[in-house]
């Protein structure tokens, strides 16, 4: 099976139109523009699409993986909480006969908008071709292999793949991350010693293996 991809923050939040619409929510990263070109101009879609690009976990109980509920002051019923207004898939509050309800599963449960997972942890790191002495500073995920850092290190260096890659003299295993690799996420320590942690930003050095590998 293949294996999830990470994304940042940043890269979700480049997301954030109409026509180009991500969000994440509970650690999922979805990709919703199908969803807004089905439904365009659906007045139910503007909680959505004003927070285009942005984390709504907090639209969610994270144990029931549910929109949140809470205990209406006038009906003393259990109804779904959704102060920025109701949105797409929410039932109305009470019964109608033009909610259509035949949807089948709601987005938020919908595996078909389901693009990636959302990193826990993004970590800034300096990658340094020792070859031409270029140098490039990458936001990259805890979670991900140096395999799928240098993915996205690529797009810099079609030939990547022709390099080996090291730290602090050793050798890196492609198939392993980077704290797996020794090479220490340090930002709690930075923080805790009041030290500028852009100033210390880990160097991942590249050595060239005299062949033309390119992905």
């Amino acid at each position: 099976m293949s294996r999830s991809k990470y994304y940042t923050p940043n890269e979700v939040s480049a997301h954030n139109s109409v026509d180009d619409l991500w969000v994440s929510f509970l650690g999922k990263v979805c990709d919703l523009t199908p969803l807004m070109k089905e439904h365009r101009g659906d007045i139910l879609l503007m909680p959505i699409i004003e927070c285009a690009g942005k984390d709504i976990s907090h639209w969610f109980n994270p144990k029931t993986k549910d929109i949140l509920t809470h205990i209406d002051p006038v009906t003393s019923c259990v109804k779904y909480f959704t102060p920025r207004g109701r949105f797409l898939h929410v039932p109305p509050p009470w019964p109608r006969s033009d909610w259509d309800n035949d949807f089948g599963r709601p987005w938020w449960r919908d595996p078909r908008y389901e693009v990636g997972l959302l990193t826990g942890k993004t970590r800034w790191i300096r990658v340094v071709n020792t070859l031409t002495s270029q140098e490039q500073l990458l936001e990259v995920c805890s979670e991900e292999t140096l395999e799928e850092v240098m993915q996205r290190y690529v797009r810099y260096n079609a030939h990547a793949a022709s390099y080996t890659w090291k730290h602090d003299g050793a050798r890196l295993l492609m198939d392993h991350t980077l704290q797996e690799n020794g090479v220490p996420d340090e930002d709690v320590d930075m923080d805790h010693c009041r030290l500028d942690r852009d100033l210390f930003t880990p160097a991942l050095c590249l050595y060239f293996n005299d062949d033309l590998t390119e992905l």
